[in-house]
């Protein structure tokens, strides 16, 4: 038994095509996370503590349970209520799903963060509640919630291999059949812990270059 990469790589295309479509769920399922999850910390601050309570319920059941149920409870529990879904979109909303409960936390606790005295000043001059989140919550907690937020986003990334499970031609599935097929599994794992340590790295670069163009907003309490 020989270590040779060519019978994967010779499947190129292949790998493209599902590299593609990790990168695609990854991308827009975090980027609709992240608005879900800003939009629900933002109904727990100003909906009232009905709303606070029942996002709390709902937050505290998608945290407390493991993606890969979830994803199953989406794509095979869906038709039970009128929703049936090709596994493509199913992955897609499943991790969107899953990433706003995360993210709605991250952004609460950014909110929460913010000195009130700020609030206050806000509030002495007139602004209303979305003035306030748009000129003063925002700026203050972006520098707050940008390393959470990165590392959320390197979990969403991971978590794209469990939607293997559920048939998404995402890049775990399509090396998985190669494997089979070629009898080549651990070179198949290779390529994919590759593709994901690379994407992990890039991500972490592009976060810390983020983070760095972005000190001008950071804020120190006196």
């Amino acid at each position: 038994m020989t270590f040779d990469l060519s019978v994967i790589t010779a499947q190129w295309p292949a790998i493209v095509s599902g590299a593609g479509v990790t990168i695609m769920i990854w991308i827009f399922g975090t980027i609709a996370a992240a608005i879900v999850g800003f939009l629900i910390a933002v109904a727990r601050r100003y909906g009232g503590m009905l709303v606070d309570k029942a996002f709390g319920l709902v937050v505290a059941v998608l945290r407390g349970t493991p993606f890969l149920i979830q994803i199953f409870l989406v794509y095979y529990g869906g038709p039970f209520i009128g929703l049936s879904l090709d596994p493509l979109p199913a992955g897609l909303l499943g991790i969107s799903i899953y990433g706003a409960a995360y993210y709605s936390e991250i952004f609460r606790a950014g909110f929460d963060a913010v000195p009130k005295g700020h609030i206050e000043a806000g509030e002495c001059v007139g602004l209303n509640q979305w003035q306030i989140v748009r000129r003063i919550l925002l700026p203050e907690m972006t520098m707050l919630v940008l390393p959470p937020s990165l590392n959320m986003t390197i979990i969403l990334m991971k978590e794209t291999a469990v939607l293997s499970i559920i048939t998404v031609p995402e890049l775990t599935t399509t090396l998985s059949a190669i494997g089979s097929q070629q009898y080549a599994f651990v070179e198949a794992l290779f390529v994919l812990a590759l593709f994901y340590w690379v994407l992990v790295e890039a991500t972490g670069w592009l976060g810390h270059l983020a983070e760095t163009k972005l000190t001008r907003f950071r804020f120190f309490n006196a």
